[in-house]
């Protein structure tokens, strides 16, 4: 199979993040017959010693941008710490090489205190998504990541399970009446919500949120692209859970995924800017430029953030209560929990800044949900607070496919059979969200057992995901 060469794939053999990729999937187009195989061998070969391809007709440019990078004074960096601390991870044998990589190079930032790896673990931008970083008074826009604040919430309902089978048709009719889904997408006219964050005093006073209320209130209540979903399910308590009065039975249960929306992005996008502009890393490490929290730019992020995290929690209020109104159900418990965020708290007797992309906050008794795929269960869980792991699990089954990958690899029919053989209904999504894109959720929660107990379990019914395509996480 003579799948392209991607920018991942670039990374995953070392070369930096930047021009650089963009000079190498250039050579890449003019392959000269070369197959996939044989160009990932050439690639490895110029990286390793650029000088013998100085005159190649394919890779002369790319050898020469390596020389030039290699070549540039250190000095004009900030320098990399050359002995890092080792980092915690947990289920490695399932990890990919390139997260574990992005994971080292954040281990060398002069801000770093302290690292862990989740077992859902895969490559993004700068921090690996299920990477958790803990830094001294510095914060890492990229750290975060896109969408800020992104969070699951789960509504336990006094609804038995036979309920559900027997009216089908009203939990997918409310399913989709209440809930959009789409990068961009919102609501209009009567249809916007309202709710008390837009009265936050930072959508006058901050210099750049100003701008970003209109977007904010016609996104209101909305979930993303990408993964973000909105589903009923069967949530089974194996024993009674004391702490939240839930007896032992099995209940329907409304379970979201999904997070600020634009207005996280744009925060993102507009503080990443600043921040590589005025961190000066080496281009390994680009992506992990940092603010210091006691600059002023520093705060204005910090306070973006927040508000971000408060923004994607009034999206979810505003779903679970339309949710709970449609169906006349009560509320047995609702347990709420968010990645993609940092958050001050002290570790080995310090204040530290901690990160956690794509990773569940897990300290002692700590409830959080891990969800898997559409057709694989979600746990609902209670965090052992194990230090090693900076008080984190994982944010779910994580990805083993990327979303190309995962298109090439499956077709509308293999979907719609798996989904079929689960008893599962779904709205929208794309071949990208398929369920064989994700790791075995089973194997994730073995590796991640001291971190976390499991309190019950979640089985989807009826889901509802975007369907263009598009992605915010």
């Amino acid at each position: 199979m003579n799948t392209p060469i991607n920018g991942n794939d670039l990374m995953e053999l070392g070369f930096p993040q930047g021009q650089i990729i963009g000079i190498a999937l250039k050579s890449n187009s003019n392959r000269n017959g070369f197959n996939r195989d044989q160009m990932i061998t050439n690639f490895k070969q110029v990286l390793e010693t650029p000088e013998n391809y100085i005159d190649d007709a394919i890779f002369s440019k790319l050898a020469t941008a390596l020389i030039e990078k290699a070549n540039e004074k250190s000095e004009d960096f900030i320098q990399l710490n050359p002995n890092p601390k080792a980092f915690s991870a947990y289920g490695l044998d399932q990890i990919e090489e390139g997260a574990r990589k992005q994971m080292e190079v954040a281990m060398q930032l002069p801000v770093t205190v302290a690292g862990a790896l989740m077992p859902d673990a895969h490559q993004g931008y700068g921090l690996p998504i299920g990477g958790v970083l803990a830094t001294r008074n510095a914060i890492i826009p990229y750290g975060v990541g896109v969408d800020i604040g992104c969070r699951m919430a789960l509504s336990v309902y006094d609804i038995p399970e036979a309920f559900y089978y027997q009216n089908e048709i009203k939990f997918k009719r409310e399913l989709i009446a209440h809930t959009k889904f789409g990068a961009g997408h919102g609501f209009s006219g009567r249809f916007k919500s309202d709710h008390s964050v837009l009265e936050s005093n930072l959508f006058k006073d901050h210099d750049f949120i100003k701008n970003l209320k209109d977007k904010a209130w016609s996104q209101l209540g909305s979930s993303g692209g990408g993964n973000h979903f909105v589903e009923f399910g069967i949530m089974e308590f194996a024993e009674a859970d004391e702490i939240l009065n839930i007896p032992k039975g099995k209940y329907v249960a409304l379970l979201t995924h999904s997070g600020s929306r634009g207005m996280g992005a744009m925060i993102a996008g507009h503080y990443t800017k600043i921040a590589k502009d005025g961190c000066k890393l080496p281009e390994v490490a680009r992506n992990l430029a940092y603010l210091d929290l006691s600059s002023d730019v520093g705060q204005e992020y910090w306070i973006a953030m927040n508000l971000a995290g408060d923004y994607a929690s009034a999206c979810h209020e505003i779903i679970h209560t339309k949710m709970a109104k449609a169906l006349g159900a009560t509320v047995l418990a609702k347990v709420e929990n968010h990645h993609n965020f940092a958050w001050k708290e002290i570790w080995n007797n310090e204040e530290v800044i901690v990160h956690r992309k794509g990773a569940t906050p897990a300290a002692k008794g700590v409830m959080g949900i891990i969800p898997g795929s559409m057709t694989a269960p979600g746990f609902l869980v209670r965090g052992k607070g194990e230090e090693n792991a900076i008080n984190s699990a994982s944010h779910g089954a994580g990805r083993r496919m990327s979303r190309t990958k995962a298109i090439q690899n499956t077709t509308q029919i293999e979907m719609k059979s798996i989904l079929k053989d689960h008893g599962v209904t779904l709205i929208g999504a794309g071949l990208d969200e398929s369920p064989m894109a994700y790791k075995d959720i089973h194997k994730v929660m073995a590796a991640q057992q001291e971190l976390v107990d499991v309190v019950a379990t979640f089985t989807p019914k009826l889901v509802r995901m975007a369907d263009d395509g598009s992605r915010e996480d």
